[in-house]
């Protein structure tokens, strides 16, 4: 996995230096590209941080480039930097999940602020990323019994109830609970009713 830094993306020279000058002063990495085939020609699935993009570039554009990173499965927050002409494009980029557009010439302090704000949502969803998969690999361990007296346990149901569902004593319940709080790391069945329901789907 590689840190998190702003990945900077145009073919003018002196807004790459600009930039890249802008964010060291806020304390923010960054690496440059002169056009979008060079940053997809080292595009890896890990990299982290976000993406500041040229909207018009010589060869391939930054929507396209956009485009074709959501195709590989990129989720990095991404900012647009447009002319005033290009703010259809920019915002068409905001439809398909983009995080920004700043209009040039840019205030260096809201672009500054845009950039540490797309690095800090892509920082959050890391760490939901990373929770979620600690709490699948939990999940697996459980035997298809364990589940079955855990999804019981979450819906509020007594060891005795539990019990007769299930045709087996209520001491094999309670050891069966018992274990699927080991695996899962908790104490009671608020706290696993609580982080299954954090790493629930959102419905927004």
């Amino acid at each position: 996995m590689t840190d998190a830094i702003a990945h900077l993306v145009d073919d003018d020279e002196a807004i790459r230096d600009a930039l890249g000058w802008l964010l060291r002063s806020r304390h923010v990495a960054s690496r440059a590209w002169n056009s979008a085939e060079a940053f997809l020609a080292d595009y890896r699935s890990d990299m982290r941080g976000c993406l500041v993009l040229d909207i018009r570039m010589q060869g391939m554009s930054g929507p396209e480039l956009f485009d074709r990173l959501l195709a590989r499965g990129c989720h990095m927050p991404t900012i647009f930097l447009t002319g005033h002409g290009d703010v259809p494009l920019a915002v068409g980029a905001i439809k398909k999940g983009a995080f920004d557009f700043i209009e040039k010439p840019f205030n260096d302090n809201e672009l500054a602020d845009r950039v540490i704000a797309a690095m800090r949502r892509d920082a959050e969803r890391f760490t939901q990323t990373a929770s979620a998969a600690t709490l699948e690999a939990k999940l697996a361990l459980l035997t298809t019994r364990e589940r079955e007296v855990m999804e019981r346990v979450l819906a509020g149901k007594f060891n005795k109830v539990i019990a007769d569902e299930l045709n087996i004593a209520m001491r094999t319940v309670e050891v069966h609970r018992s274990r699927v709080f080991e695996k899962m790391g908790v104490r009671s069945a608020v706290d696993l009713a609580q982080i299954l329901a954090r790493q629930a789907p959102r419905s927004d």
